[in-house]
């Protein structure tokens, strides 16, 4: 027998640059704002560096750089959204953190085909929400590498 309801995913939106991406909200720990952010040498440009966040050294990696696009100043809207994936908490800084949504699975799309887009390889798929588009982040895809043992606080 199959389900006849649609299930409604909860989703943290945020925004980088001009388009608003989401992430699940169980994979999110928090939303702070930018405090100082300590510089880690020789790893990733991505890599802005490491936080002390209620005595709990979290790495943070800045969307924009990772997925290729023209990097910015702080603001006063900037935020670092901190999330937990495979027991790794790790602080993503967005342009804007601003609204958290639940909607139908039935409304998500797999990725479209773009040849030549960096952040592709990161994408879950696809939400048309009335004139909205939202880019679902995959975030273990993100996080897939081994570049951020060297960062990991592991005491």
């Amino acid at each position: 027998m199959t389900d006849t309801l649609a299930a409604d995913v909860k989703l943290i939106v945020f925004q980088l640059k001009d388009k608003e991406y989401a992430i699940p909200v169980n994979q999110v720990q928090g939303i702070e704002k930018v405090e100082h952010i300590t510089r880690v040498p020789r790893t990733e440009k991505f890599i802005k560096g490491v936080i002390n966040l209620r005595g709990v050294i979290t790495p943070i990696i800045d969307l924009r750089s990772r997925f290729g696009l023209e990097e910015e100043n702080f603001t006063d809207s900037t935020r670092v959204i901190i999330v937990s994936v495979n027991d790794l908490e790790v602080g993503f800084v967005v342009d804007l953190a601003n609204d958290v949504i639940d909607i139908p699975v039935s409304s998500i799309e797999p990725p479209p085909d773009v040849v030549g887009v960096k952040e592709v390889e990161y994408i879950n798929g696809v939400a048309k929400i009335g004139k909205r588009l939202l880019i679902l982040i995959d975030l273990e895809m993100i996080l897939g590498t081994e570049q951020f043992s060297s960062t990991r606080n592991e005491g």
